[in-house]
């Protein structure tokens, strides 16, 4: 599936992060996953009812937007009206598209998904910024008695969840979850940054994904970024994301990516502070069930 994606890099958002969002519990049951086929046995387009972000995550070759997205887009229909009848329900959902994909765009939207970027107080977008690779990674001043370090590995994935839910104001984040991404075939342990306090406790996070696209290109996003509330005053998000950086370019990382929604002002005007400029606007459609 993340190979499928990978040769359709610049046709999805959600590409080089694939591991960490396959991670997620949605995928312990196989119902809410659904893979299409060629005749000739190929992969031709999957598709992920995405619980905790209330999101559809897919892959379709742009080729076959056409014959095969309407099969997706009716899979996710029916799937989110037996999820319904289940413990975990879902009034609406939630996809991702550019907003130059014109026929893509079309194509949804005839299938009932609405465009969220003009609503008024409740718009919601996203945008998709890439950072120069040969522009140098600021060094910050860190404070007296924090220290930035890789994860520690399991034994530190119950607290990390802890940070985690601190940070996002949520529980969707699960030990289970966190501990599949440290098992995943694309995780690079040393790109798995956590900030720790003083008390020895983990403050702030940020993990970076690498991944090589069919064109040879080996690129890196960053995905996610948090602090906790109590400490966002030492700007602490900003030491663990220049961490990273820093380490996606020593690892070869030919691109930088990162995704944000355009109403998160704070995060937005950090990675521009970073060097992260606009490549592509993202639509965000909605659906009601």
């Amino acid at each position: 599936m993340q190979h499928m994606a990978a040769d359709y890099f610049g046709d999805h958002m959600h590409v080089i992060d694939l591991p960490y969002r396959f991670s997620s519990w949605s995928l312990d049951d196989p119902a809410n996953t659904r893979l299409w086929f060629l005749p000739s046995g190929e992969l031709a387009g999957w598709a992920v009812l995405q619980l905790p972000f209330w999101t559809l995550d897919f892959t379709c070759d742009p080729d076959l937007d056409a014959s095969l997205l309407p099969d997706i887009l009716a899979w996710a229909d029916k799937r989110s009206l037996e999820m319904r009848l289940g413990p975990t329900v879902r009034e609406c959902w939630y996809l991702n598209v550019f907003a130059d994909q014109a026929q893509r765009l079309a194509i949804l939207q005839a299938a009932g998904w609405a465009d969220q970027s003009n609503l008024g107080e409740d718009s919601w977008s996203k945008v998709w910024l890439r950072r120069p690779i040969d522009l140098p990674v600021r060094d910050y001043r860190i404070p007296p008695g924090f220290t930035i370090r890789p994860l520690g590995g399991q034994s530190e994935t119950a607290a990390y969840v802890d940070l985690h839910r601190a940070a996002f104001g949520t529980r969707n984040m699960t030990f289970e979850w966190r501990s599949r991404t440290l098992q995943q075939p694309g995780y690079t342990p040393e790109l798995d940054i956590v900030v720790e306090g003083p008390d020895g406790s983990l403050v702030a996070f940020c993990i970076g994904w690498l991944l090589r696209t069919s064109d040879g290109c080996l690129r890196g996003q960053v995905e996610p970024l948090g602090c906790h509330p109590q400490y966002t005053r030492y700007s602490l998000g900003r030491l663990a994301l220049a961490e990273v950086l820093r380490r996606l370019v020593v690892a070869g990382a030919e691109s930088l990516w990162v995704e944000t929604d355009t109403y998160r002002n704070t995060a937005h005007n950090l990675y521009e502070h970073m060097g992260f400029f606009l490549e592509r606007n993202v639509l965000v459609l909605r659906k009601d069930y």
